[in-house]
């Protein structure tokens, strides 16, 4: 992050160090506190809370070498530390906010920031997940460290009922909006900087939506006919969702299945604006509800982006690595294995599943799908990178997608097509 030095002010300094002393307890999501912090400080302008939720995440993402190079924990250091190495301060940028022992420490802070560290603490990440990618991508974890150590770019999707992407094109870049058309996804468009979106017009009439290439490409997997009956078992707050509807032309059936009411509230207002009438979101009590069983047998089409470790998302949820475990990890992957085929039922004879996570891990990727197919006699694997190419999308995943910020510039994501036989 570049920001003008002029801006960095005693009092962002000290509103960074409140704000990584509040986030870095990893009690909750760290955007959900960072939302919880910035309710609670009112006074806050637009450029101080631009500075500080970029420093937060910045310690997010580089924490554990941060941490060493400081020599401490403290929040005060950190965001000083912050300021210094990754928005390239100088110490005579920010001594207005510094005490005379501030200034002797930080001095000595940037004299070790070339101090020789071991692999996981330069990755910034948890030794068993440095150690698990080591096993599966060899030394190839080194660029998955290096990607997920800096912030993602800002992804949209263009919603094709109201809008082509060269006029959103259009419309951005005459609002000096420095934009362009993703490489895959066919709506996709990825912004550079952080230009303030959430109340521009394209934003606020359901023309666009924010969302990551490698997630828009999981739709282009599960490719929804118009007049279908299909499924997104996990909607969450409808990303996905929205997409497959788009996709549809709003006609079928489109259930948006969740078992938490707070995420599909969320929906609602993006589903309102998005000008989609097909789209039926409905509560589960658990995969096994009873609305999933009277549906047993009679959808098109099912999508099943199941909850998992996140890992493909890191430079977006930094926090992630710092709160998931290998612990999580098993449990994680019971529920996917349950979740997945409770969807399947769901699918008619000539239907198809796909099965997708942001993780790059392929115990919950690889792992489950080979199991499923495994006591599935009737699914068969269909191939990701033919959809693709019948969509016109010039991208040759293989059978199976995945997608990583160092190769493809989106997010780390996974999906296999599943096909039921008829």
């Amino acid at each position: 992050m570049t920001l003008p030095r002029s801006r960095i002010h005693a009092n962002q300094i000290g509103g960074l160090a409140s704000a990584i002393a509040e986030v870095g307890m990893l009690n909750y999501p760290a955007d959900a506190s960072l939302h919880h912090f910035f309710r609670e400080h009112p006074e806050m302008g637009q450029q101080d809370r631009a500075f500080i939720a970029e420093g937060t995440f910045a310690y997010l993402r580089r924490r554990r070498s941060l941490e060493a190079l400081a020599e401490s924990n403290d929040a005060r250091k950190l965001a000083l530390a912050v300021a210094v190495r990754d928005f390239h301060a100088s110490v005579r940028d920010i001594e207005g906010a510094l005490n005379m022992a501030e200034s002797v420490w930080l001095s000595a802070f940037k004299s070790r920031l070339h101090t020789p560290l071991s692999p996981a603490v330069e990755a910034d990440l948890p030794d068993w997940l440095w150690e698990r990618l080591g096993e599966v991508y060899g030394d190839d974890r080194a660029s998955f460290a290096k990607a997920w150590q800096s912030p993602a770019p800002l992804d949209l999707r263009v919603n094709p009922m109201s809008a082509s992407r060269d006029d959103v094109l259009a419309q951005l870049r005459a609002d000096d909006i420095d934009a362009a058309a993703t490489p895959y996804s066919p709506l996709g468009i990825r912004v550079q900087g952080r230009p303030q979106l959430s109340r521009h017009p394209l934003v606020a009439d359901g023309r666009v939506e924010v969302q990551d290439e490698g997630s828009q490409l999981i739709g282009y997997a599960v490719a929804p006919r118009r007049g279908e009956m299909v499924a997104d078992f996990c909607a969450g707050a409808g990303g996905k969702t929205l997409l497959l509807g788009a996709l549809m032309r709003s006609s079928g059936r489109l259930y948006a299945f969740d078992v938490v009411d707070k995420r599909l509230a969320n929906l609602k207002p993006r589903l309102s604006r998005s000008g989609l009438s097909n789209v039926h979101p409905q509560l589960l009590t658990s995969e096994r509800d009873p609305k999933v069983k009277r549906l047993a047998g009679k959808l098109d089409r099912v999508l099943v982006d199941a909850p998992c470790t996140g890992f493909g998302t890191l430079r977006r949820n930094p926090d992630l690595k710092w709160r998931q475990t290998g612990k999580d990890l098993s449990e994680l992957t019971v529920k996917q294995a349950a979740i997945l085929a409770s969807a399947a039922t769901l699918v008619k004879p000539g239907g198809r599943l796909v099965y997708a996570t942001c993780s790059v891990l392929p115990e919950e990727n690889d792992a489950i799908v080979d199991a499923f197919l495994a006591s599935h006699p009737q699914f068969a694997e269909g191939d990701v990178a033919a959809e693709f190419a019948r969509a016109k999308i010039g991208l040759d995943t293989g059978a199976r997608l995945r997608t990583s910020p160092q190769r493809e510039g989106c997010d780390g994501f996974f999906a296999a097509i599943l096909e039921r036989a008829k």
